[in-house]
């Protein structure tokens, strides 16, 4: 594969996760300075730490006045889930050395893992693509922070700007990716269906992970089913 059709087909598949990037990474870096957090300190974190979810909890706990030890805690019980994701991509990266698993791992997040969990069960092992992919949301990551920063004394609050819509379309425009057959839509709209259900019956923040073990069992069931 030549290198500019590498780049061009690496940007295409990280676009979605760029427009959701952009501008999640802008509401960080402007709460960020809100909470007192210096530019260089939040720019390091998206650079070194990289965890859009991990970096609003600790921009959170920092404001709050948590200490060191909490926030680190925090931060890595958050992100536990990071290990059923390498576990689950494991099969498809044998071959590859420790120092390129150490790199891709770095940069892998919940987005990145959507494309990629697809690509290598289609096959695509390209590393270049890999690494492209990971290396264009980064940027984006890093790119929206730098944003926020220099707009954080422009802007009093970032709630009515909408911006925490960003990661839920990002979400959908992956998954819509990943859709092979009809029984994909009627487990995605049922698990959907279900969880605003179970939010509007008071489940709280649980409404999402209840609805997702449910929506995972049922897709499971379907498939076995039809096998």
């Amino acid at each position: 594969m030549k290198d500019n059709s590498v780049l061009m087909s690496a940007f295409k598949q990280a676009l979605p996760i760029v427009l959701g990037y952009m501008p999640v990474g802008f509401a960080y870096g402007v709460l960020a300075r809100k909470s007192g957090i210096s530019i260089d300190n939040t720019l390091l974190m998206s650079l070194i730490v990289f965890a859009g979810s991990a970096q609003f909890i600790a921009v959170g706990l920092i404001a709050s006045g948590a200490s060191a030890l909490s926030v680190i805690i925090t931060t890595f019980i958050v992100n536990l889930r990071h290990l059923l994701m390498s576990a689950a991509l494991s099969p498809f990266l044998k071959k590859w050395t420790k120092l390129q698993l150490a790199a891709f791992t770095f940069q892998l997040t919940d987005e990145s893992f959507a494309v990629h969990s697809t690509r290598f069960a289609n096959g695509e092992m390209h590393k270049g693509e890999t690494f492209l992919i990971n290396s264009i949301a980064h940027a984006a990551w890093v790119g929206g922070t730098v944003l926020g920063i220099f707009s954080s004394t422009l802007i009093s609050d970032v709630k009515p700007m909408g911006l925490d819509y960003a990661l839920p379309a990002m979400f959908i425009a992956l998954l819509l990716f990943q859709i092979k057959d009809k029984s994909h839509v009627i487990v995605g709209l049922a698990t959907g269906l279900l969880s605003t259900t179970l939010a509007l019956g008071g489940a709280g923040q649980w409404n999402v992970i209840i609805a997702t073990l449910l929506g995972a069992t049922l897709g499971a069931a379907v498939k076995w089913t039809r096998n």
